[in-house]
């Protein structure tokens, strides 16, 4: 066999592997996207979400470390966000930043930012601006974990990627874990996940009256 049959041969090999890893990598991705297409839709069709978290803050470079816990209650694009002392509120027309310590209280149109992962679109921000990739499984506390990659479509995007763990049980997300450029790294973890919760009709609607002597800063 001479030296060109040995080189054809083998560039064969390399393409037909090529393209098998092509292939095996668009199975995956189009499972993770199906995988991320279940979540987005068990999370719409329940009335409303109660979530208790743990949030983790971690950068070995910079020597920082925090934890902190939080809860958020949602439903549709609603929200009331509690979080290190400060209640975050959006009744679907304002939003309201209301800060016990400081006895303040920020109202403003809208939402901040609407390319934000704000807490309505915990659950589905996913849906656009990322690819997808089938990552790792773990078992944890008895659950199967499916992991799956996410990575921004824009390089204008600070966050590097974004690991999204799923109960496959439930397909409901138990903890998101972001990186950023700068390799800071933020988890989310979910402590509990409860639906359809009896809240109250006014759950979702700030009293001004509950906050007799707060300073209102309306920005609009």
């Amino acid at each position: 066999m001479n030296k060109t049959t040995i080189k054809m041969k083998t560039l064969i090999k390399v393409v037909v592997l090529f393209l098998f890893t092509l292939n095996i990598q668009g199975q995956n991705a189009t499972k993770a996207k199906q995988l991320l297409d279940d979540v987005a839709a068990k999370a719409k069709g329940y009335t409303n979400i109660v979530i208790d978290f743990k949030y983790s803050l971690s950068n070995a470079k910079e020597n920082i470390n925090q934890d902190s816990n939080g809860n958020v209650s949602i439903s549709g694009n609603k929200y009331v966000l509690n979080f290190m002392g400060i209640t975050k509120m959006y009744d679907g027309k304002k939003t309201y930043t209301i800060v016990p310590e400081d006895e303040e209280i920020t109202i403003s149109s809208g939402k901040d930012d609407d390319n934000a992962i704000t807490p309505d679109k915990m659950l589905t921000f996913f849906q656009s601006g990322y690819s997808y990739a089938w990552d790792i499984s773990q078992n944890i506390k008895g659950r199967k974990i499916q992991y799956v990659k996410l990575k921004p479509t824009s390089s204008k995007e600070n966050v590097k990627e974004i690991l999204l763990g799923i109960d496959t049980s439930t397909n409901h997300i138990y903890n998101m874990i972001q990186t950023d450029k700068k390799g800071t790294k933020t988890t989310l973890t979910v402590n509990s996940f409860k639906t359809n919760q009896p809240l109250s009709k006014n759950h979702f609607t700030f009293t001004e009256s509950k906050y007799s002597g707060y300073y209102i800063n309306r920005l609009d």
